[in-house]
């Protein structure tokens, strides 16, 4: 069988952001771990306008290009990760227009979180997102990798430096991914010869 597909969602989109340094450390942790097949999404090069549907996302009646892509990506994904900054005791607006994009697709999925911020590390707004995606049937871990005061781990080449804490609570979240995915999204197998389900 396949492995789970893991999407990594960056979720700033400013000029000067540190999301893609975070997320591409996260990243190769995740290929590492070896649980998931790892995507990796970066919302500013998604680059998805302000909420443009004319009909209510559940419905799944979309009309724009951009709407079917990211529906499709989100679709085939089993479980995520949220990099996600902190902005004013919250979360991006970038990253909660993506997620109000869609509706039925986020469903039965395990959602971790990546944070960094101030004195917080980012948790507010992981608590806030904690709500959002409740909302939509997502079941978020417990597990999470909050770095606080998030320049100190990051040199002057620009290369995320981890410390211990950083990279167990990382592995951490990644094992319980899994063993919820499998959970509530278990595959099941096809037989070459005949095509019939099997299991």
């Amino acid at each position: 069988m396949s492995k789970p597909t893991l999407t990594i969602v960056i979720g700033s989109t400013r000029p000067g952001r540190v999301g893609p340094k975070f997320a591409t450390w996260f990243r190769s942790l995740a290929i590492a771990h070896d649980g998931f097949d790892v995507e990796l999404v970066d919302l500013a090069q998604l680059n998805l306008p302000f909420l443009d549907e004319p009909s209510h996302p559940r419905l799944r009646q979309y009309v724009h290009q951009h709407t079917i892509d990211w529906s499709r990506t989100v679709e085939r994904s089993d479980a995520f990760v949220f990099v996600t900054p902190e902005y004013n005791f919250g979360y991006s607006a970038a990253l909660k227009n993506a997620i109000d994009y869609l509706s039925q697709e986020w469903a039965d999925k395990a959602v971790g979180f990546v944070s960094y911020g101030g004195v917080a590390g980012g948790t507010r707004a992981v608590q806030q997102l904690k709500q959002v995606v409740t909302a939509l049937k997502m079941i978020p871990v417990a597990e999470s990798v909050n770095l606080p005061f998030f320049t100190q781990f990051i040199d002057d080449s620009g290369t995320v430096q981890p410390n211990d804490v950083m990279t167990r609570s990382a592995d951490a979240m990644l094992d319980e991914l899994a063993r919820i995915t499998a959970l509530i999204r278990p595959k099941v197998p096809v037989t070459s010869e005949t095509g019939v389900l099997v299991g």
